[in-house]
């Protein structure tokens, strides 16, 4: 198969853990690019968060987009220009905060480039670093949200975040999309929107079929474009299940997990 197009999911895919990306992994994605192939960055992350490594790779050069908030946003990385924007109204943030008080968990959104929380926690704190967004701790979470967001998180840790995706996967059916992006992040987008749904959008403007697309992920919120992809890749650091979702297992984010993929699948 002559692939058109690979999605990069970021955390734990294409960054290695200090959050950078090798050497070998820069060069096969610029080589990948050169040879006419469209790099997409897909990620949880804000937009902002999803910028220095875009620019890294030259995607704007290269006319090509990112998918941010779990494909909430879909941007054009030249222009900067929102081309798909999905928002949750403030009503259906506040009934999330609601829903986090009754399960017991933590919960925060954004506010333009601020992630926005009532209670100071070490996942809110996480997501800072991860993403460089500075942290504001209000007095009420409720009346601070008086115009619709993006997406809402709510933390905890791993072994009670994984029994609250599940019930609220049920209860919330049809209205939002419920999935985790890290075992502590539990995340709620517009129903339907999915890194995948994303992904169909775009490859319209490109003219490339759903076959030409690799996607490469690590976590739940990646499900949806593995699935999609022609080739769907699970990384080898992702929980069994997802590798078992796959079509193809990479090596881990480690061990130039994306780089051997692109050498493999697309330089060859």
């Amino acid at each position: 198969m002559n692939y058109k197009m690979i999605v990069l999911d970021m955390d734990d895919t294409l960054l290695r853990d200090d959050y950078t990306m090798s050497e070998r992994t820069i060069k096969a994605l610029m080589t990948a690019q050169e040879a006419g192939v469209k790099v997409v960055l897909a990620s949880g992350r804000p937009t902002f968060a999803m910028l220095d490594v875009a620019a890294q790779l030259k995607l704007d050069e290269y006319g090509s987009y990112i998918l941010s908030f779990n494909g909430a946003k879909i941007i054009n990385a030249k222009t900067k220009e929102e081309v798909f924007s999905s928002t949750l109204s403030p009503e259906t943030v506040h009934r999330l905060y609601e829903i986090s008080k009754r399960e017991n968990v933590g919960i925060h959104t954004y506010i333009g480039d601020s992630i926005v929380t009532e209670s100071a926690n070490p996942f809110s704190d996480i997501e800072a670093e991860i993403t460089g967004l500075p942290l504001h701790v209000v007095d009420d979470f409720k009346k601070t949200i008086t115009d619709p967001v993006v997406k809402v998180l709510m933390l905890e840790k791993e072994e009670i975040l994984v029994h609250t995706e599940k019930k609220l996967q049920r209860e919330l059916n049809g209205e939002l999309s419920v999935m985790r992006s890290k075992p502590y992040f539990l995340e709620f987008t517009e129903s339907g929107v999915t890194k995948g749904s994303s992904i169909e959008q775009l490859i319209k403007q490109f003219d490339i079929k759903q076959e030409e697309v690799i996607a490469v992920g690590d976590s739940y919120n990646d499900l949806s474009m593995i699935q999609f992809a022609g080739l769907g890749i699970a990384m080898g650091n992702a929980p069994d299940d997802m590798r078992e979702a796959a079509d193809y297992v990479a090596d881990t984010n480690m061990n130039d997990g994306v780089a051997k993929v692109v050498e493999e699948f697309l330089l060859k």
